[in-house]
């Protein structure tokens, strides 16, 4: 067993979607010896099959816990339960605790990859999906942005940090622009080809002209405060990872936590929002915001980044750009009836970002 190295494993018709290969389950078993409780049974939960990592939910003579395999190498994960640790221990924010082990360690290293427990926090029931919920939810982002400053990581960890990154990313959407064209191009037989070539020009500009404006803005400025004076983000915040249980909102999942400004999480979660509404609706996003700072109060700089990040033609990128790896695959019918509804929500967030973009300067 000590030579095992977890990998990604596939999933097909022939397994399920919770299958984990026989090797991984041997480990988990070795892993869970560490700890003093006894399991009564343990479930699947969740898996990344494609990055190698899983959840299980243990039931426990203590309760019920988690187990999570950390996909991520070991030093990057090191710098997130570093974080868990913190938020529980230090500040007392509603994360799940993680559970020490007979030797009172935070985690094992097993297959090349870490392993932790957490309490299992019960019950947790999703907010309603309405603008109250919204609202919840952005209160709940606001306070963990707030309770995550100060964190300094362990000093085996390595420091994850989004913060002076913002520039390269944009530059990156611009770049795989060109991408999707010449794919788009190289297969323009496929039925979403031509949608891709229709729209792909004026998805670019736009991502040059919120490049332009982030280096007009006061960027450059706010990075230079320092990673632990702007805190961590999530990363993967929404409807899932936020949820109503014991004593208010638990914030979940934190596996992927880094240092960048907080505005990003609370951009991801609107904008995200929006396309789920199919519409940009100025009432929900003045309402989004405006409960983000009630408990994390926003800047008229950082308002001015969050107007920027949303000018980024977010949502086609994030939706075209796996046509880099199955191009045959990918761009059929349902692409193409996926880049109308993209195009046609965007439409209206144009109007919306007008009306609001003053909205911090009053």
């Amino acid at each position: 067993m000590d030579n095992i190295v977890i990998v990604p494993w596939e999933v097909d018709e022939l397994t399920h979607e919770f299958f984990i290969p026989d090797y991984i389950n041997m480990l988990a078993a070795e892993v869970l010896k560490h700890y003093s409780f006894q399991v009564k049974s343990m479930q699947v939960v969740t898996t990344k099959p494609d990055k190698g990592g899983s959840i299980w939910k243990l039931e426990t003579n203590a309760g019920p816990k988690s187990l999570k395999l950390l996909h991520r190498r070991p030093t990057r994960s090191m710098f997130s339960l570093g974080a868990q640790k913190y938020l529980v221990e230090v500040k007392g924010a509603r994360v799940p605790g993680i559970v020490q082990t007979k030797n009172g360690q935070e985690y094992i290293e097993a297959g090349g990859k870490l392993w932790f427990v957490a309490e299992w926090i019960e019950p947790l029931a999703p907010v309603t999906k309405d603008l109250e919920g919204a609202k919840q939810l952005c209160y709940a982002l606001g306070e963990f942005h707030q309770l995550s400053k100060g964190y300094i990581p362990p000093s085996q960890a390595e420091v994850a940090s989004r913060l002076a990154k913002w520039p390269k990313s944009y530059e990156k959407v611009i770049t795989k622009m060109d991408w999707f064209r010449n794919i788009a191009k190289a297969y323009k037989e496929m039925p979403a080809s031509q949608s891709i070539l229709n729209v792909v020009d004026s998805f670019q500009e736009q991502a040059r002209k919120s490049l332009a404006d982030l280096k007009q803005s006061s960027y450059l400025s706010l990075v230079e405060k320092g990673n632990s004076s702007w805190g961590l983000v999530h990363q993967d915040y929404g409807w899932s990872n936020g949820q109503m249980g014991p004593n208010g909102m638990w914030i979940i999942d934190l596996d992927g936590v880094a240092y960048d400004l907080p505005i990003r999480d609370l951009r991801k979660l609107i904008s995200g929002t929006m396309s789920d509404l199919f519409n940009w609706d100025v009432t929900w996003i003045r309402e989004m915001i405006r409960a983000y700072h009630e408990a994390s109060p926003l800047t008229p700089e950082l308002y001015e980044l969050l107007m920027i990040d949303f000018s980024l033609p977010n949502e086609f990128y994030k939706n075209i750009k796996e046509v880099v790896y199955e191009p045959e695959l990918f761009l059929n019918e349902t692409t193409t009836q996926l880049i109308q509804t993209i195009v046609d929500t965007d439409q209206s967030k144009w109007p919306a970002l007008n009306e609001i973009q003053h909205d911090w300067r009053k």
